[in-house]
Order: C-alpha cells, then structure tokens, then sequence
C-alpha cells in the first residue's frame, strides 16, 4: 500500500480534458511539499484496486482544499473513483522505454523490442503529451528507414485487440487524403458489400483537415462501436464504417493522431503504421490504398506518391496484407458539386 501521508480525498471537479489524465493539487498540499511536486510533473493516482498515471496541474485558489484531490473526467473514469473516496499519490516509475525515444532524437536506428516497450508505454498511459510530442517529431522527416516502419506497425497491431472473420478474403480501402470532397467511403462500402464482399472499414477521425471519414459518417450514425458490436453489424450487414479509436485496434494510433493533429504533422513512417496497422487489427487481407497526387494534396509529385507505394506494398507483406496502390489524379476536389458554390 502506499505511504499513508499520501493519501488524499477525492472532489470532482468536471474538468473537460479530452483523453488526458490530469490531477489537481492545492500548492499548500502537504504531499506536494513533502514529494517536492511542481506543476506538470508525472504522478501515479491510486486506488485500493488500480491506478493510472496523470500529469499535476496545482491549484492557487479555494477550488480544492489542502487534503483534496481533483481529476479529470478521463483520469475519473479509467479509476472508477467516487466522490471523497481515499486516493494515494506517489511518484512515477522512471519510464525505460523513454531512453529508446531519445535514441532516436539522435537519429539512431530502433529494433522491435524498442518499439514495441515504446507502444506499450503509450498504450497505458505513461506517456505526456510531451513525451509523445518527442516521439512524433524524432519519428519524422523520414528517419525512420523500411525496417523500423514495419517494426512500429507490428508494435502496434500487438498493442490492441484483432478481429478474425473466417473467411479467405475480407477487404478494405484507405485514401491517403488532402483533398476537399473527399468521401468515398460510404459509397465504396456500400457497394463492395452489396456484392457480398466483407468490408469492416475503420477509420480514423481527421489530422491535418477540419473532418476525417469517422467525423463526417458521425453525421448520419453512430461510428463508436465496441469490438462485439462490429462483429454483429458485420456479420448482419458484410460491412461497418467504424471509428478505430474506440474499437481497441491499435489503440495507440488514436492517442498518437491527437498530437499529430496538433502539430500539423502527417509523417511517411506514421502516416504507413498507423494505416496498416489499423487494416491488419480489423483483420483484413487485401487493401485498396488511394494515392492522389496534387499540389495541395499530401503528395505533391508522382515521385513521392511512387515512393509511398513501394514502402505501402512491402510493409504490408511484412505484416500480413495484400496491399495495392492506385495513384490517382488530386488536382482537383473530389466528385462534382459537393463543394460550397463561389
């Protein structure tokens, strides 16, 4: 059990953080002074059960007192807690896999193991948005060779759950994007399932653009489905268009596209894990990827679009996938008359 002095008495605050764990300290708590806690440090928030890791914000005013102890909505909810329930606060373990992470700030190269203690850390939560930050830039700009993407997308396919249908051939597609109007999706799986293909389309909610596929389809229906709810609307219906961030499939995607998104950065090497390792984890076999190439689309020449293709295919043989690429013509908006009038 932890130090009894680190016990403090939870109050609920209802502070909206999005997924972020964070907590909430007077600074004249006694635990602050007697750990030596400063703002932003990264503490670990127990109950007589679990625990979870969140960063500290302190507090100046008479919001909290000095014994209590506030959370966000997110860290509330992953701990269960309740209202003047007993929590213990200590420090945070030191995070090995943070040492992998500044190896590759250096530019160096990273095996599996590496990669994979990486995505584990991320996926329970030991990582800040900072330490997230870091590796999202240290993975960008290309330093990532052939080797490292195909380990990061095993990473983290290992980091989540993987749906298995019993059947020879399930399908999927994916655009690469930056264009306008670009919504295919639920035409295409509509169509490839009328024809009795099974299709279990997971997507991702936007990075560099106001609205991804799972943002627009929210539109028209629930997209936040549980692993056994996509079973069943699949085996109903031969098709699903999904958000992967609450289907547990590659959860690490969803908690690294937030940054992503933040930072205005889409990189090759993320741009590929992220992508497959989503196709991979809904258990498909053959994947349709869209290229389009244009000067406001993410890739600007053929060159770069040829490039992606070549690492697409052979990374998707490396975990499982039958991959192949269409480079399309991203000069213009997609489809006709789907865009606001001048």
């Amino acid at each position: 059990m932890e130090n009894q002095s680190n016990i403090l008495k939870y109050k609920h605050l209802g502070i909206y953080t999005q997924n972020e764990n964070v907590v909430y300290m007077h600074e004249n708590c006694h635990v602050c002074a007697s750990e030596g806690f400063e703002a932003l440090t990264r503490i670990r928030i127990s109950t007589a059960t679990d625990s979870i890791v969140a960063s500290l914000n302190v507090i100046s005013s008479n919001l909290l007192l000095t014994d209590e102890i506030g959370l966000s909505d997110a860290a509330a909810k992953k701990l269960n807690v309740s209202p003047n329930e007993t929590l213990y606060v200590s420090h945070l373990e030191p995070i090995k896999s943070l040492s992998h992470v500044r190896a590759k700030i250096y530019n160096q190269k990273l095996d599996y193991l590496a990669y994979n203690e990486i995505i584990t850390d991320i996926v329970q939560g030991n990582y800040s948005n900072i330490d997230l930050t870091a590796f999202i830039t240290a993975c960008a700009g290309n330093r990532m060779d052939l080797d490292e993407i195909t380990y990061l997308t095993k990473a983290m396919i290992a980091s989540g759950m993987q749906l298995h249908w019993n059947k020879e051939i399930v399908v999927d597609k994916h655009c690469i994007g930056g264009l306008p109007g670009n919504r295919t999706t639920p035409l295409v799986v509509a169509i490839v399932t009328a024809f009795g293909l099974t299709m279990p389309k997971t997507s991702s909610r936007a990075i560099t653009s106001p609205a991804g596929t799972a943002d627009t389809m929210e539109v028209f229906t629930n997209v936040t489905l549980s692993p056994e709810k996509i079973k069943e609307v699949v085996h109903k219906e031969g098709g699903c268009i999904v958000w992967g961030g609450t289907a547990q499939l590659s959860p690490a995607d969803d908690l690294l596209i937030k940054i992503e998104k933040a930072l205005d950065i889409d990189s090759e090497g993320q741009l590929i894990a992220s992508v497959l390792s989503k196709k991979a984890a809904a258990g498909s076999t053959h994947v349709v990827i869209d290229i389009p190439v244009g000067e406001t689309a993410k890739m600007r020449s053929t060159k770069m679009a040829q490039e992606l293709q070549d690492h697409m295919e052979a990374i998707g043989k490396e975990v499982g996938l039958n991959v192949k690429v269409i480079i399309t013509d991203g000069s213009q908006p997609v489809g006709r008359g789907n865009w606001p009038s001048a």
